[in-house]
């Protein structure tokens, strides 16, 4: 896990104001996510022109009609998959790669599916310049999954799908959770799926609104 260093950061402030008044405010108590909401540089991840927004509350764009999660999602995703701190995660849908580096500050191993080439490229450069070298990223068809990586500890989904991909159900490992957001083209509402020895069970959490899910088992292109 990467040891950023945040002496003479500009945006310490406004790092800080986020995590205290977007995400502790409204109820998000992991210290660990707290922890690493308040450490990683979200301002690195956008656009130089869009840096001084970045702490903002709201998603912003980074191109190819994607964008970074409003950072309170981004932390509510993030401790629907309670992480210990041992767990083996999957990401689908890498974007700018902010959400993937929240992960490796709380995961030793990462794994990370981006369908566009160049967001992919630019994500890997970012998080490498930070030093975040337990995050694997692949260009790929994210509702597939890793099936050479399975199973997965924790897998999140940061683009809303139809119904959950069976392939991502099947690469869970034993207690293993699932956040992703199911729903149609304009709303969802983001569900936790939880392998148990039962079978799956399933949470409901709240409504969401997120870039579609590109694949086989998600929407057409």
């Amino acid at each position: 896990m990467a040891a950023q260093k945040t002496t003479g950061d500009p945006l310490a402030a406004a790092r800080e104001r986020m995590v205290q008044t977007q995400l502790v405010a409204r109820g998000i108590r992991d210290p660990k996510v707290l922890y690493a909401m308040g450490k990683v540089l979200r301002h690195l991840f956008v656009e130089e022109a869009l840096r001084n927004q970045a702490y903002g509350d709201f998603p912003l764009p980074i191109g190819e009609q994607q964008t970074i999660s409003q950072p309170y999602m981004v932390a509510f995703m993030t401790e629907a998959l309670e992480l210990l701190g041992t767990e083996k995660v999957l990401e689908i849908g890498t974007g700018c790669g902010y959400q993937a580096a929240i992960l490796a500050e709380l995961a030793p191993q990462v794994f990370s599916i981006e369908r566009i080439h160049s967001l992919a490229a630019r994500a890997r450069r970012t998080l490498e310049s930070l030093r975040y070298f337990n995050v694997n990223i692949k260009v790929g068809d994210g509702t597939l999954g890793w099936p050479e990586e399975a199973p997965f500890d924790g897998i999140m989904v940061t683009a809303a799908a139809p119904a959950i991909p069976k392939p991502l159900l099947d690469q869970l490992a034993p207690r293993g959770r699932l956040v992703i957001p199911v729903g149609d083209r304009y709303s969802q509402t983001l569900m936790v799926a939880r392998q148990t020895p039962e079978g799956l069970k399933y949470d409901y959490r709240g409504g969401c609104r997120f870039v579609k899910l590109i694949g086989s088992y998600g929407w057409e292109e």
